[in-house]
């Protein structure tokens, strides 16, 4: 029995490597946005931190001191600066994000289409097999009958 090949097997090859492509890329993508989100939980604990510094200091109000305090402060200014800073990247990094799902959807329809496709003929091809398949046994079941007439 002849087995089914493909025409198209090099397209479809190509596709699921742009497919594989696709979704590396947007793996990348989400580990920066991982990472970004790690980092800016962390700030927040950081800024957090430095808050609760500042209380302390403020509540002890025997010792009082403004060189501390002013130091604090400036660090939860930066903190919070860097808290915008990286939200303001995370936004970007969500936008890539969205554009590579969309890329790897549409990689991954062009796929699907293929594979349907090759689901399709390959059926074709071994019905149309069987078919002729039946048709010869049908054919040696006639000639054999015949024979036996004679």
């Amino acid at each position: 029995m002849k087995k089914y090949s493909f025409r198209l097997q090099p397209v479809l090859n190509l596709r699921e490597k742009a497919l594989e492509d696709k979704r590396l890329e947007m793996a990348k993508v989400i580990k920066l946005l991982n990472d970004c989100q790690t980092q800016a939980e962390l700030l927040e604990k950081k800024y957090s931190s430095y808050k609760a510094q500042i209380n302390l200091i403020m509540e002890d109000e025997n010792c009082i001191d403004v060189k501390e305090l002013a130091g604090y402060n400036s660090y939860l200014v930066q903190t919070r600066q860097d808290i915008k800073g990286i939200e303001a990247k995370i936004e970007q990094v969500k936008k890539v994000l969205a554009v590579k799902q969309k890329e790897v959807s549409e990689a991954l329809k062009d796929v699907k289409i293929l594979d349907k496709l090759k689901e399709t003929q390959s059926k074709k091809f071994y019905d149309a097999m069987y078919k002729k398949e039946t048709e010869e046994i049908d054919d040696i079941v006639t000639a054999r009958y015949k024979l036996q007439e004679i």
